[in-house]
C-alpha cells in the first residue's frame, strides 16, 4: 500500500504517547480530491523498506494458510492491510467504485509470547490502525475521500480472527452469519464505512475462493530475503446494499475484490513504488499484476502476478509473462504526472487488454497521496471479445 514511513511514524507514534488523545478517538478526516497542496507523499518503499526490522519475524519461505485464521491479524508482523475495493451499479444503472482499506502497524515488536496475552492495561499496546475509504461517482464525476486512524487499544481498533472483524471506530469488515448463503461464515462478510457526506454499507459474498498470490503465498519483491510479503487475494465478492451520498440513497449491488498482505520488509532501497490491477474479466476470469517500479523508473524483475480462471483455479505471473504499456496520463492538481491509460498483453494467454480510468481524478490526498480509482476493460482473449471492471493503484509518483 501506498504510505509514507516516515509521515505514518510519526502520526503512530503521537498515538501511542497518548498526545492530544481526545483529537483521535473519533477523528474522521475527509479530503477532498482537488483541495491544496498537500505535503504529503507516496513513498512506499520508505515504509515497506528493510529499515528498523530487528525483532520482527520475515516472511522467508512459504507457509501453511488457515482460513478463516488468517483473514484475522498477524499482529507479530510489522505491517499488515484488509483492502476491498469494488464497482457498483445502482437501481438506475448508476456507476460507482469504492476502497476500504485498513493497515495494521506494530510500532515495535512484542516480546516473545506477548502478542498472545492480555495486555496489562487496557490502555497499552504497541499497534495502530489507519484507514483510507473513497467513492467514485462516474456520472457526477467527483471523487470522495475520507481517513481514520487510531491506536489499537480501549476497543477505538483492532482486529480479530474468531469471529472475523477488523475496524477502527465504526468502520469495520467483519463476518456476516446472518446473511442468507450458501457459504461458511467466514466468507460471508459485512462492510460499514462513512465520511462527510457519504457512506457505504455492503453485505460480500466470496464467489471464488482465496487464491495464493507468488510462490504458495510469499510473494518475494526485490533480491534480499525477507522483502516479501504473505499474500492472497478473494477476487470476486458478491456485493449488495446502500450507498449514500449526500442526501440521496442508493440501493447497490455489484464486485468486490479482497486483498490481504502481512510482512515486516517488501520493498528494497532501489525500489520506489508500484502500479497494481485488480480485473474482473466478463469471461468469468480475473488478473492481477502489480509492476514494481525502480527508483531510476525502470521495471523491476520482481514484478509479478496471478491469472485466475473462471473455475477458481489460477496460474503464477512473472514480469515477462506480462507486456504493460502506458498510453496516456494525467497530471494531478498537486503536481504529480500519473500513468491514465494502459495497454497489458499476456501473450501466452492470447489475451489483450485496454485498461481506462472511470474518471480522471481518483487520486487519494490524505495523511499520505497516491491514485487508487475504478477502471473499465476493453480487449479479447482469442477470438472473443472481452470486457470488464476493475481497480489500479498507482503509488510513488
Amino acid at each position: 500500500m501506498p504510505l509514507t514511513r516516515a509521515i505514518l511514524w510519526i502520526v503512530a507514534i503521537i498515538l501511542v504517547a497518548g498526545v492530544a488523545v481526545t483529537r483521535f478517538l473519533a477523528n474522521s478526516e475527509t479530503v477532498p480530491a482537488a483541495g491544496g497542496v498537500s505535503q504529503s507523499s507516496s513513498r512506499l518503499a520508505e515504509l515497506l523498506g528493510s529499515q528498523r526490522l530487528e525483532g520482527f519475524p520475515l516472511a522467508t519461505a512459504p507457509r501453511v494458510f488457515s482460513f478463516p485464521q488468517d483473514h484475522g491479524p498477524h499482529s507479530e508482523y510489522r505491517n499488515e492491510w484488509w483492502y476491498l475495493t469494488g464497482n457498483l451499479d445502482n437501481q438506475d444503472g448508476r456507476r460507482y467504485g469504492y476502497e476500504l482499506t485498513i493497515f495494521r502497524f506494530s510500532l515495535v515488536p512484542a516480546p516473545p509470547g506477548e502478542s498472545e496475552k492480555a495486555p496489562s492495561s487496557a490502555w497499552k499496546t504497541n499497534q495502530v490502525y489507519i484507514a483510507h475509504f473513497a467513492v467514485t461517482d462516474e456520472a457526477d464525476n467527483k471523487f470522495y475521500v475520507a481517513q481514520k486512524y487510531s491506536r489499537g487499544a480501549m476497543g477505538l481498533a483492532g482486529a480479530q480472527a474468531d469471529p472475523f472483524k477488523v475496524w477502527i471506530d465504526d468502520w469495520s469488515i467483519q463476518e456476516n452469519p446472518d446473511e442468507v448463503t450458501n457459504l461458511p461464515p467466514e466468507e460471508t462478510w459485512e462492510l460499514t464505512a462513512s465520511g462527510d457526506g457519504f457512506s457505504l454499507m455492503l453485505n460480500l459474498a466470496s464467489i471464488k475462493p482465496a487464491v495464493l498470490n507468488g510462490t504458495a503465498g510469499l510473494s518475494q519483491k526485490s533480491a534480499q530475503a525477507g522483502n516479501a510479503s504473505y499474500y492472497y487475494s478473494i477476487p470476486r465478492l458478491r456485493s449488495a446494499g446502500s450507498l449514500q451520498i449526500g442526501d440521496t440513497e442508493h440501493s447497490v449491488t455489484g464486485l468486490s475484490w479482497l486483498d490481504r498482505e502481512w510482512s515486516s520488509s517488501a520493498l528494497a532501497d532501489d525500489q520506489q513504488g508500484w502500479d497494481w490491477f485488480a480485473l474482473q474479466l466478463s469471461d468469468g476470469s480475473d488478473l492481477m499484476f502489480y509492476n514494481i517500479r525502480k527508483t531510476d523508473g525502470t521495471q523491476d524483475r520482481h514484478s509479478a502476478g496471478t491469472f485466475i480462471f473462471a473455475d477458481g483455479t489460477s496460474q503464477h505471473l512473472d514480469r515477462d509473462d506480462v507486456v504493460l504499456t502506458v498510453t496516456d496520463q494525467w497530471q494531478s492538481p498537486q503536481g504529480a504526472f500519473y500513468p491514465a491509460r494502459w495497454n497489458i498483453e499476456l501473450p501466452d494467454f492470447d489475451l489483450r487488454l485496454s485498461v481506462s480510468p472511470v474518471i480522471s481524478n481518483q487520486e487519494l490526498v490524505t495523511t499520505v497521496r497516491y491514485w487508487e480509482g475504478a477502471v473499465d476493460v476493453v480487449g479479447r482473449r482469442g477470438g472473443q471479445a472481452l470486457t470488464g471492471r476493475g481497480y489500479v493503484e498507482l503509488t510513488g509518483y
